[in-house]
């Protein structure tokens, strides 16, 4: 009853006006600060400005494709008419960061037609938001453009106004697992400031970056550039022209065709997105990119519940247990009645201990990697088709007892499918291995997409890939199962539209504090990440590692954090999957910490970011959907800092008790990352606190009404 009132809420709320007698041009946010003009300049060539708070941030921007065997969009381009709308609606997400998001922006679409043979059209739309502004393109039906459009490039521009400082990853074609660097707009250089180390398989074509990029201006104007609604499209990377300080798009491609996107007419392209504030944490609070996307197609989700897990995963990347099951590959000698070869971690009886862990702790699933036979196969190895079987367990993990034992314990077992990348191997076994989740009543599975492409010539991020992993989760749908992808194509926020993609990888995860030569990620990592990946979508970063040295496994590596901000983690980086990632043996030795990752929640009725700056720190605070419980989380990067908190976003009239995990007087990421202080106190609407943060530090607070 409460969506249908709001449905006709929102039909109420929804006007529209074309304007044929004026040409308007020019159009606003409802709040007005942001502004968008459009205009074709002497030769027909469109272009758009943006201004906010009456100061141009992206100034003449030219708009246009190329074409394999067509004349390219490109000038001699008149206005036929525009028309403008208004729009206010508030949807809910059925998970997410908050229950009700409001989608209100002004519209602005824009005619265009050559005023010169073959004459063909083309449709701006501009949605102009209080957070930014969505703009693509749109090919209308036409005699004189039809049929199969082939793409070489398309030239959006985003001509800046200022060298802002930008936090940056290289435009790869392949993978996003790079580490962000901070430079001046003027000094990006991708190809020299690549990190390509412990990257398998790289390539960047152009001294281009990948989005979102974000960055800020002297007085503090924040920008950061991205996509929406990336649907049977090529991922767009941006060219860096850092002379004129100039960003152009720059679709991923491919070896095996001399085009880059094929389109069959009409059709429209994804949105290109600019989110704009005065300050970094109305960056996080935008919902520019989901709302940007359709509504929900797949209906009911109500089969997947967001959940914190465990499982079969750090161990093999500490090099505790390996994922393949034994030392022969062949099948025929596995005689041994499913007893163990070697370390193999995927066994039932160590699956079983997840279990009771995850059951004793408020933990609702447990992944299991290295389940399936193939593993002994399945990297190096120069051609990956067939290696893997999405059905067939190893001898020694009985998959029947298992998810017998887990229902019986309260606890759901996640599927695990690496692909290999070989992509035609999995298309042809989705819907056998789909089915088999379906009879076990499995709702989520983690997707991998390790190494080369296959059929060879594919990138990860070319129209070929995005179209396999959005046609893999919709599919997926199908069997009720949701999907988190690792080594995926970006999030451009498809959860709206298909709310069974709940996370994905796509950026440079924990595991490489297991092993990165370089020493893995900086303690600054995760506040770039908050303000950059972060903005397109959740990220199943994988948290809580309380044993932060592991010498045991791995003199030379280490988690480049203390352990008062894994616990912070929790809150920072948003997914509805979230990991206990370390091992049972390090979270029993460590139960006053491990309390906070059974308290903390993982679906949120409402997120309020307290404070933060890119790249130095961030503290946010979330509000649990069922329990109307408070958690806050803070991180800071290699600087120690103090941060005043006040707690205005709490109920009114509520005193909660709240539980404070934080850096002690020691602590310090790489000296005493261990050193945790843990205070129980009173808190209201009215209380501050102000909490000092180690070196790579942070905090975790639960706040419980009394």
């Amino acid at each position: 009853m409460k969506v249908f009132l709001l449905n006709i809420a929102v039909a109420l709320l929804v006007i529209s006006c074309k304007t044929q007698d004026k040409r308007i041009t020019e159009i606003n946010s409802p709040n007005e600060k942001v502004t968008v003009n459009f205009n074709v300049n002497s030769e027909g060539r469109p272009f758009y400005m943006v201004q906010f708070n009456n100061k141009t941030v992206v100034d003449t921007s030219y708009l246009g494709f190329e074409f394999k065997d067509a004349p390219s969009f490109h000038k001699n381009f008149i206005i036929k008419n525009t028309s403008t709308s208004t729009y206010n609606e508030t949807w809910q997400m059925p998970w997410g960061e908050q229950l009700d998001v409001v989608n209100n922006y002004n519209g602005l679409t824009v005619k265009l037609q050559e005023k010169t043979s073959p004459e063909r059209f083309l449709n701006i739309v501009f949605k102009v938001y209080d957070d930014g502004i969505g703009f693509r393109y749109e090919f209308p039906e036409q005699a004189r453009l039809k049929g199969d459009v082939f793409i070489t490039e398309e030239n959006t521009e985003f001509n800046l106004t200022e060298d802002y400082k930008t936090f940056w990853i290289p435009g790869d074609w392949d993978i996003y697992e790079h580490l962000y660097n901070t430079t001046n707009l003027s000094e990006i250089d991708a190809l020299q400031f690549a990190n390509h180390k412990n990257l398998a398989q790289t390539y960047i074509p152009e001294n281009a970056v990948n989005t979102p990029v974000t960055m800020v201006g002297e007085d503090g104007t924040h920008l950061s550039f991205h996509e929406a609604a990336l649907v049977d499209y090529s991922g767009m990377t941006l060219k860096v022209d850092t002379e004129n300080l100039d960003l152009k798009s720059n679709l991923v491609g491919s070896e095996n065709r001399d085009y880059k996107v094929k389109k069959t007419m009409p059709f429209n392209t994804p949105w290109r997105t600019i989110q704009i504030s005065d300050n970094a944490p109305d960056l996080i609070e935008s919902k520019l990119i989901v709302n940007l996307n359709e509504p929900n197609k797949i209906g009911d989700v109500s089969w997947f519940k967001p959940m914190k897990y465990t499982g079969v995963w750090w161990e093999m990347h500490l090099g505790k247990s390996s994922w393949d099951y034994g030392m022969t590959q062949d099948m025929s000698t596995w005689t041994d009645g499913g007893k163990s070869h070697g370390h193999h971690g995927a066994t039932t009886e160590n699956v079983k201990n997840f279990i009771d862990f995850s059951a004793k702790n408020n933990i609702g699933g447990v992944l299991v990697e290295g389940w399936n036979t193939g593993w002994e196969h399945w990297i190096g190895f120069e051609d990956r088709e067939g290696v893997f079987d999405f059905v067939t367990p190893y001898p020694d993990y009985d998959i029947d007892e298992v998810v017998r034992y887990g229902k019986e314990k309260g606890v759901s077992i996640i599927m695990h499918h690496e692909t290999s990348a070989a992509t035609e191997t999995y298309d042809k076994q989705q819907d056998t291995a789909y089915a088999l989740m379906q009879k076990y009543g499995m709702h989520a599975v983690k997707s991998g997409y390790v190494g080369k492409i296959l059929p060879k010539g594919e990138y990860h991020h070319g129209q070929y890939m995005v179209n396999h992993y959005n046609n893999a989760a919709i599919k997926a749908a199908k069997y009720e199962v949701a999907v988190n992808a690792h080594e995926p194509i970006k999030a451009t926020g498809l959860r709206r539209t298909y709310p069974n993609i709940i996370s994905r990888e796509g950026l440079r995860g924990q595991e490489f504090n297991a092993w990165a030569s370089d020493g893995g990620n900086p303690p600054e990592h995760l506040s770039i990440v908050a303000f950059t990946r972060m903005l397109s979508g959740p990220i199943d970063f994988t948290p809580g590692i309380f044993n932060i040295k592991f010498d045991e496994y791995k003199k030379d590596n280490q988690v480049n954090t203390t352990i008062a901000q894994q616990l912070a983690l929790y809150v920072v980086i948003y997914s509805p999957v979230q990991m206990a990632a370390d091992l049972v043996e390090h979270y029993e030795a460590n139960p006053k910490p491990l309390q906070f990752i059974k308290d903390v929640g993982v679906d949120w009725e409402k997120s309020v970011v307290l404070n933060g700056e890119v790249g130095d720190y961030v503290t946010i605070a979330r509000k649990e959907r069922e329990t109307a419980n408070w958690f806050v989380g803070g991180i800071t990067d290699e600087n120690a800092r103090s941060l005043e908190l006040d707690f205005s976003f709490l109920d009114a009239n509520e005193t909660y008790e709240a539980i404070i995990y934080k850096d002690g007087e020691n602590a310090h990421w790489d000296d005493n990352p261990l050193d945790l202080t843990i205070e129980r106190t009173e808190l209201n609407k009215n209380s501050q606190l102000t909490l000092k943060l180690a070196q790579g530090g942070g905090f975790a607070i639960s706040l419980k009404k009394k």
